[in-house]
């Protein structure tokens, strides 16, 4: 079961939001910069302004690429490692329904006050950068 769950709906196509979490340049926009390739078994990382309690990179690896509908990965930074998975579904009108799941945090991070909060929170907000790239 997922730790962290978060639903979105943007107004663009399953296309653009795909692209927007695939594409290096793009995900650069509203996540970090990266090296990021839709290739099952690709490793790449993301890298941000390292602060002192963290060093500012995330590992991942590509797990799983369904195009336009699936894309998981791992995620690891700061001695966890957790998966990260969109689901994105075409609405009726238009719109695209993104659902983000992180699943395997330690129980130690569990038990820690804040943490889940924390990336939940993270995460929150890359939802509404994101949003704002796809509205460019």
């Amino acid at each position: 079961m997922a730790d962290v769950t978060l639903d979105f709906q943007y107004k663009s196509s399953i296309e653009k939001v795909w692209k927007a979490l695939t594409d290096s340049d793009t995900l650069a926009k509203w996540i970090w910069k990266n090296d990021f390739k839709p290739i099952v078994g690709h490793k790449f990382q993301f890298r941000s302004e390292p602060n002192e309690w963290w060093d500012g990179i995330v590992n991942g690896e590509v797990i799983e690429v369904e195009k336009p509908y699936k894309l998981s990965y791992t995620w690891a930074s700061a001695g966890e490692t957790t998966t990260i998975t969109w689901t994105l579904k075409k609405g009726v009108d238009g719109t695209t329904h993104l659902h983000f799941e992180q699943s395997g945090f330690s129980e130690e991070t569990k038990a820690t006050k804040g943490a889940i909060e924390g990336a939940k929170y993270s995460w929150m907000q890359f939802g509404g950068q994101l949003k704002e790239v796809l509205e460019q």
